[in-house]
């Protein structure tokens, strides 16, 4: 069976660049969920609109499809997604993978300031409080019955800590699992 590392957190926490250095290290595909968002929802995104259920369900729904393949296929992915609500990160646990999330944690002001340095994303930094707002923790999640197969991670660290704690927690995964 296939390994599936999720990369979660809100926009802006480092989940892409942080998955994208997972996938190239340990030699998984890489997948970016935001891939999966329908023109129409990444242009209500752009303009400030907080996504509806139903749009977050169509992106699910497409995502799962593309993710179920790759698990027929045992290639194993570390996916960048944001992971806010436990119903998604549950669609994720039951594609046919042995899945494991890492959970970025930080402040809202901290990402706010990095997002306001990034450039050519389609998510404005007005739109951070609603991810915060809709936001279901790991942790106040696993005490409600919520896997306990999240690692959160303190992004308020260097990159190359990160990078590290996340590399091996995932290396300590495969190699318990094989």
């Amino acid at each position: 069976m296939a390994n599936l590392f999720i990369i979660m957190g809100v926009s802006g926490s480092g989940k892409s660049t942080l998955a994208e250095q997972l996938a190239d290290k340990i030699g998984y595909s890489f997948v970016d969920a935001d891939d999966f968002h329908s023109d129409n929802a990444k242009e209500k995104m752009a303009a400030g609109e907080a996504l509806t259920d139903e749009l977050r369900s169509q992106w699910m729904q497409h995502l799962q499809r593309f993710l179920t393949i790759k698990a027929r296929q045992e290639t194993s992915v570390v996916l960048a997604h944001s992971g806010l609500k436990k119903v998604h990160r549950d669609m994720l646990r039951v594609l046919g993978f042995k899945p494991h999330f890492f959970f970025l944690e930080g402040s809202e002001s901290l990402i706010a300031e990095r997002m306001q340095k990034r450039s050519e994303h389609f998510f404005p930094v007005n739109l951070l409080h609603s991810q915060f707002q809709t936001l279901e923790h790991p942790k106040l999640s696993q005490e409600k019955g919520e896997e306990l197969d999240v690692n959160i991670i303190s992004i308020e660290q260097s990159i190359n800590v990160i990078v590290t704690q996340v590399e091996h927690a995932a290396i300590k995964f495969i190699t318990s699992s094989t």
